[in-house]
């Protein structure tokens, strides 16, 4: 049960009869009849169980896209005069999620709940909390009701304005093979009829001897390749990196974000390639696996994929994840692995198991670069101008820094000189350079 702000306000009113009759029993008649003007208002208060609720889900919606969930009541048997809240676990980002409404018998409401997820996954509703207050307005009968609900928040994919401008190079490259380029990384594609200009190393002399016009060759960039995306989830994936140089880091997102903004785009680039997309994702397990060949929009798999996904405070077991890959099948593919560069974790987990990797099949490793470790190494540089004195503290970050970027630069010379392809970039600009990456090997034919 719950009391308005007028039961107080006739508390109060009370004074107004004690002044002009300043006796006690002034004080415990008026006391009297408010609670009986309570009593009579609680009798005459309808049972919240008269409100029938029931919810639309708002069903799946990108990170930080706005969403909204309609919540209807209908009225049964009685008038009714409700307060109503909406409530949602805090990370959906659930405002203006209390309500007023009067409804007759027989009448339906329609409340709308903005949400604005902040968080990946599946967020829930809490439950919904219903009022109802008697005629008289004082007091208020409560309870919660368990109202199922949820949106599904996915990966945002911020990286898909890189995709018109990459499509364009991919047609670009095969308008260009279709054409005038034979050799690596060209497969054979049709037969035509030949036209000046035409590389004459391309006349099919076989089939021109049974036409009557000379026939010539025409190719393609390799197709119906095979590109295994393999995504670390451990502990290296939970670190927080700014987008760019120069942002700040609370305003960055974690390793493990950017990687997967890395990987949508890539295999939304190279679905539409004609080439086949397979996906995996683990740490000391395997948390998703899924082959999405012949999947009409493999963004929308992968991102259902990875909505579910965050990062653990483990080590990774890259045996158990090259066993992943290895199960897709033994034809050579496009390993990218998308993993922090970290000195320690690389050296002690990655380095065993690259050798196996490589020999199957073609490997690179995309990281995201910490910003930070730049400003921070130029540090005591930027103390060192005109007026300016460098602290302590300036230089051992300064040095702290550059010590950690000379052993990235060591671990990034040993996994070239093993076969293996870095792309190592900050958080913003990773998405673009690893497409970019792709392209050019299906340029050259290395997949």
């Amino acid at each position: 049960m719950a009391i308005s702000g007028r039961v107080p306000l006739l508390l109060l009113l009370g004074l107004v009869a004690v002044v002009l009759r300043p006796q006690a029993g002034t004080v415990w008649l008026w006391l009297v009849g408010v609670l009986l003007l309570v009593g009579l208002d609680r009798l005459l208060t309808p049972s919240p169980g008269l409100a029938a609720l029931s919810r639309r889900a708002p069903g799946s919606v990108r990170l930080g896209d706005p969403a909204a969930s309609d919540l209807e009541v209908a009225a049964t048997g009685r008038r009714l005069h409700l307060q109503i809240r909406d409530a949602w676990q805090p990370s959906a980002g659930a405002r203006d999620n209390r309500y007023r409404l009067r409804l007759a018998p027989g009448d339906r409401g329609r409340l709308t709940t903005p949400l604005l997820p902040r968080r990946r996954g599946d967020l829930r509703a809490d439950g919904v909390t219903v009022r109802s207050w008697g005629p008289l307005g004082l007091v208020a009968r409560q309870r919660t009701y368990d109202v199922p609900g949820s949106v599904r928040a996915l990966p945002p994919f911020d990286s898909r304005k890189h995709l018109p401008s990459r499509l364009a190079r991919l047609r670009e490259l095969d308008g260009r093979a279709a054409v005038r380029v034979r050799g690596q990384g060209t497969e054979f594609d049709s037969l035509r009829e030949y036209v000046r200009g035409d590389d004459v190393r391309s006349i099919d002399w076989r089939a021109s001897a049974r036409s009557a016009h000379v026939v010539v060759r025409t190719w393609q960039p390799e197709r119906d390749r095979r590109v295994v995306l393999v995504l670390d989830t451990s502990r290296t994936s939970a670190g927080r990196v700014a987008r760019a140089v120069g942002e700040p880091e609370t305003d960055g997102m974690p390793r493990l974000d950017a990687a997967m903004d890395s990987a949508l785009l890539l295999a939304a680039l190279a679905s539409r390639a004609g080439d086949r997309i397979d996906f995996v994702a683990g740490d000391r397990r395997v948390r998703a696996r899924q082959r999405l060949h012949g999947a009409r929009d493999v963004a929308a798999r992968l991102q259902e994929q990875m909505a579910d996904l965050d990062p653990t405070l483990v080590e990774a077991d890259w045996d158990l994840l090259a066993g992943a890959v290895q199960g897709f099948g033994r034809r050579r593919a496009l390993v990218v692995l998308l993993t922090a560069l970290e000195p320690a974790a690389v050296a002690d987990g990655l380095l065993p198991v690259l050798p196996v990797l490589v020999r199957h099949h073609r490997v690179v490793i995309a990281s995201v670069r910490d910003p930070e470790l730049s400003r921070l190494a130029t540090l005591a540089d930027d103390a060192n101008a005109p007026g300016t004195a460098p602290t302590a503290d300036d230089v051992y970050a300064a040095a702290a820094a550059s010590h950690e970027l000379h052993r990235r630069a060591r671990i990034r010379d040993m996994l070239v000189r093993l076969g293996v392809d870095v792309v190592d970039a900050d958080a913003g600009e990773l998405p673009p350079a690893l497409a970019d990456h792709y392209l050019a090997l299906k340029a050259q034919g290395l997949l």
